[in-house]
């Protein structure tokens, strides 16, 4: 179960990374490797811990849409998860900041998606 925590942990960090690195509105904060690395585990427990919690209820408010759009609606939610991890990283004095919602946030969402997803099938249950 912790092993699981952390493998999935590592795939949300590496993801966040790419995300950062593909889009130049999400941004983690300068300073040296170690800090950089640091920052980026942090937002990544932050995001995990929202995808668990937060993201369910989400969906269950947003099922109409989810529904009417076929599905298509589910990568706004990843947004709203997004922004929100940006919003708490700031809260917490974290050197990670998405810019704008709709064309940041939700692209790197996308990202993410994609990325975790490629990077789950390495991981066993």
């Amino acid at each position: 179960m912790l092993l699981n925590f952390a493998l999935q942990t590592v795939i949300n960090a590496v993801a966040l990374w790419v995300a950062a690195w593909a889009i130049p509105g999400i941004t983690f904060g300068g300073g040296s490797s170690t800090q950089e690395v640091k920052t980026v585990v942090i937002v990544a427990l932050i995001f995990g811990i929202l995808n668990f919690f937060i993201k369910p209820i989400l969906k269950l408010i947003t099922l109409p849409l989810i529904i009417l759009t076929l599905g298509l609606f589910v990568f706004i939610v990843n947004a709203l998860v997004l922004q929100l991890t940006s919003w708490l990283a700031g809260r917490f004095d974290l050197a990670f900041h998405v810019e704008h919602f709709f064309w940041d946030a939700v692209f790197g969402g996308l990202i993410i998606t994609f990325v975790s997803m490629l990077l789950s099938l390495i991981k066993t249950d």
